[in-house]
């Protein structure tokens, strides 16, 4: 009769293959390789592209006076603020001055001011004595309404400007100006301005040529007057009128990604099973590329769209977070405003504003799929939107289309050794080492044909 412990070690016996020799005759399921950085890339799907045959696109339009409404930039030393003084230029007033001494002692006479959120900067009605250049910081600025209740007229922010009427004259504040955050300023009293137009008699003469009109007749949009007759009756005489060009439209040369991708030849004929080694990493290669290309879209210091949005289609948040009345401002802005591209984590914010008063955005159905929508309109996740360190980040609207004088996405095809439009794929032979090469280019470039087809919510705070 066995022992209790020979009983326990009968018990422990093993009866059959165990999975870990077995595994050893089997072979195992495999997934291709996988990768993180794959996102789902909605730009690229979104923008019609256009066939560049000839390496080159030209965006031609009417022509354009300009009317001086641009932000003005500003140089920080520590706690010594100081204006760029070319950029004064911007100001409706100085459009007209080109000589860099006259504006250097302009921005001479500054003074540098603070408030904290809720000062009062100027007050309707009151005596306009100043020009004010906000140099960081939010500004709100109303009017009162025909009904006594204020009319907000807006948001401004680093390097807008306040008061700059009275460099042609005018005497009170057309709007009453209140910090929402801590704002730095630059001032410059009406005193100061007086005696720089005594000693410097070309800013006289571009005061006067600002007050007298002389710019040519031009819409609101700053294009070339288009002379109708309507309304009319009998045989009254036709106005005569003719449709103006810029006369340097700017053109757009394709850009430019590559990158050479090397494969063992050892690994090439015999590690393909059951997955191609080639095709995988061409496969993988090619992903980043295009992660790289719609990143250039976005942020190239040439021809990226968020750095060739027009300055009137820049527009700031009222508080800070994305808001509906933020984001019905930004629609607005355009005609037919098709899509809305924003990074994941703003998408969140304004889903939390929303939240907040109790609104609930309807979906949109886009490529067969559902979407988050605004009034409609897709709102499309794109974490190439960058996220600056103070946590704000932007969300930006466009129309697309050649036909819709809108956004369109350049390249050419019928490239040698095409792979996919306006990507090849060329073989450059094996080296020494027996190391396969290929070459891998995308040709890609963007193009924003009239200005209100792009347009940014800038300041969009994501932490709060």
């Amino acid at each position: 009769m066995s022992s209790p412990a020979e009983a326990e070690t009968d018990e422990a016996k093993q009866l059959s293959l165990g999975t870990a020799a077995a595994r050893n005759l089997a072979s195992t399921s495999k997934t291709p390789p996988q990768m993180q950085a794959v996102t789902p890339r909605w730009l690229l799907r979104v923008l019609p592209w256009v066939d560049v045959a000839g390496g080159t696109y030209r965006v031609n339009r009417r022509l354009t006076y300009p009317v001086g409404t641009g932000k003005v930039s500003f140089t920080v030393m520590g706690d010594d603020i100081r204006v760029v003084p070319p950029t004064l230029a911007e100001l409706p007033a100085l459009r007209g001055v080109t000589d860099e001494d006259v504006l250097a002692a302009i921005a001479g006479r500054f003074d540098q001011g603070v408030y904290q959120p809720g000062d009062t900067i100027t007050q309707h009605g009151d005596a306009a004595n100043q020009l004010i250049l906000i140099a960081h910081g939010k500004v709100a600025t109303t009017k009162p309404g025909k009904y006594g209740d204020d009319t907000n007229l807006g948001t401004l922010t680093d390097g807008d400007h306040l008061g700059h009427t009275i460099l042609a004259g005018e005497s009170t504040c057309p709007q009453t100006a209140t910090a929402l955050t801590r704002t730095l300023t630059l001032h410059l009293t009406r005193e100061s301005f007086d005696r720089l137009v005594a000693d410097y008699p070309v800013l006289a003469s571009a005061i006067d040529e600002h007050t007298s009109g002389s710019t040519p007749d031009h819409n609101k949009h700053g294009e070339a007057s288009i002379d109708l007759t309507a309304g009319h009756a009998g045989e009254q005489l036709i106005t005569g009128t003719f449709v103006d060009y810029e006369p340097r439209p700017r053109e757009y040369e394709l850009s430019i990604a590559q990158t050479m991708l090397r494969i063992h030849s050892r690994v090439a004929d015999l590690y393909n099973q059951p997955h191609n080694q080639t095709e995988n990493q061409l496969r993988l290669t090619v992903q980043a590329l295009r992660e790289r290309q719609e990143s250039e879209l976005l942020n190239n210091p040439d021809f990226g769209l968020l750095r060739n949005v027009a300055l009137n289609q820049r527009i700031p948040t009222l508080a800070g977070p994305p808001t509906p009345d933020d984001m019905d401002n930004l629609i607005t802005r355009r005609r037919k405003t098709q899509f809305l591209l924003a990074h994941p984590k703003a998408i969140a914010a304004f889903g939390r504003e929303c939240n907040s008063r109790g609104i609930y955005p309807q979906e949109a159905e886009h490529e067969g799929k559902a979407v988050r929508a605004w009034r409609g309109i897709p709102l499309l996740p794109c974490d190439k939107i960058p996220i600056t360190d103070d946590h704000t980040t932007s969300i930006v609207a466009m129309r697309t289309g050649e036909d819709n004088h809108g956004v369109v996405g350049l390249h050419q095809t019928g490239l040698p050794d095409e792979y996919e439009p306006g990507m090849s794929v060329r073989f450059m032979g094996i080296n020494e080492q027996a190391v396969l090469s290929y070459l891998i280019t995308a040709y890609y470039s963007v193009a924003i044909l009239v200005p209100d087809a792009f347009g940014v919510l800038e300041h969009v705070e994501i932490g709060r």
